[in-house]
């Protein structure tokens, strides 16, 4: 083959070369800006034993940062109270911690204290020393609210005192004693209005669905709500630590327990909850009658001691502050103490 025959056929095959480079150069061009678009964006979370660093992305939320890394968006206080906020921007860093990190709500300078409040009655005009009035009982709900205090159940309260989770620092806890019918008709709606739970303290003898006072059903619909837990306030009302001069110690023992455990299993007959607190008649108890409660599983007893409660004090002597009629804001606020020094003086 001439040489004139070996150009004419080398120009092709060089030509078909060029065109398979530019086609792998090409290819490797597009594969590379595939990956290039596959990067992972910016790191915006590392987890830690124990928490985790967040870098604030637009639109996040305390709630929404709660729900994803706690698992309950209710949590939100949780973050803000650790990195001492109250808002979030995008960009601004944070530490979520993972485990409760003041149980006991102890500090170096101070301890947690709860208040609970007591009420018993409510009316829509007059009041007296057990009964507040509903423009009253709103104005101190409102309070609450503007100030910034969160209101708890009775578990959480417990799981608090017994140093198994941590609350809020203003946290407060709201009862309501007897069983009366105000109870459904003033204070169950401004308590929805303001999403507030509030225990119950029923003595079970008082219901009977009368025009003053409550019925199962009212009861049971109260409950549905998910805001108003129930627990007992003994049988009759009676004064558990006044035995009577004719009363046999058995028979004073007797009636104990019939108070006690009649109240208990009433209430789980007739609305399927067991309880596990109590609130004593006239705030009044003793040695015998803590034993019992004890025995018949109570969780804990309340007491109208005026004052806060700390982790550790006595959960059969529970402090409950009484709020009468004849308050005003100041005087209800008194009442709303959260934190003590009283150790550091």
């Amino acid at each position: 083959m001439g040489s004139k025959s070996r150009a004419d056929w080398r120009r092709p095959f060089f030509i078909c070369c060029l065109i398979l480079t530019a086609a792998i150069i090409g290819g490797c061009a597009a594969l590379r800006t595939e990956v290039s678009s596959d990067m992972p964006q910016q790191v915006t979370a590392r987890t830690f034993p124990g928490f985790v660093a967040v870098k604030v992305q637009e639109g996040d939320t305390l709630s929404s940062l709660s729900a994803k890394y706690l698992n309950d968006p209710s949590m939100d206080w949780f973050i803000a109270e650790h990195n001492d906020i109250y808002t979030l921007k995008p960009e601004q860093e944070l530490i979520i911690p993972l485990k409760p990190y003041e149980k006991g709500g102890l500090t170096a300078k101070e301890y947690q204290t709860v208040p609970i409040l007591s009420y018993h009655n409510f009316s829509l005009t007059g009041a007296n020393k057990m009964t507040v009035t509903k423009a009253a009982f709103e104005e101190q709900m409102k309070l609450l609210k503007d100030k910034g205090y969160r209101v708890i159940t009775m578990d959480q309260l417990f799981d608090f005192l017994e140093f198994k989770s941590q609350i809020p620092k203003k946290s407060m806890v709201i009862t309501i004693d007897d069983g009366w019918r105000s109870a459904y008709d003033i204070a169950l709606p401004v308590l929805k209005k303001y999403g507030y739970p509030a225990t119950l303290f029923i003595y079970t003898d008082l219901i009977n669905g009368s025009e003053k006072t409550l019925s199962w059903e009212l009861i049971q619909e109260m409950t549905n709500t998910g805001i108003i837990d129930v627990h007992c306030h003994t049988k009759t009302h009676h004064n558990l630590t006044a035995k009577d001069k004719k009363e046999s110690f058995s028979e004073y023992f007797e009636t104990l327990k019939k108070e006690i455990s009649e109240c208990a299993a009433t209430v789980k007959k007739k609305l399927n909850r067991d309880v596990k607190y109590l609130s004593y008649p006239f705030g009044n108890t003793n040695h015998l009658v803590i034993e019992l409660l004890k025995k018949h599983g109570y969780r804990g007893a309340f007491t109208v001691i005026r004052g806060g409660n700390p982790f550790f004090i006595h959960n059969y002597r529970l402090n409950r502050s009484m709020i009468y009629g004849d308050f005003d804001l100041n005087q209800f606020e008194k009442n709303l103490n959260v934190f003590s020094d009283k150790a550091l003086k």
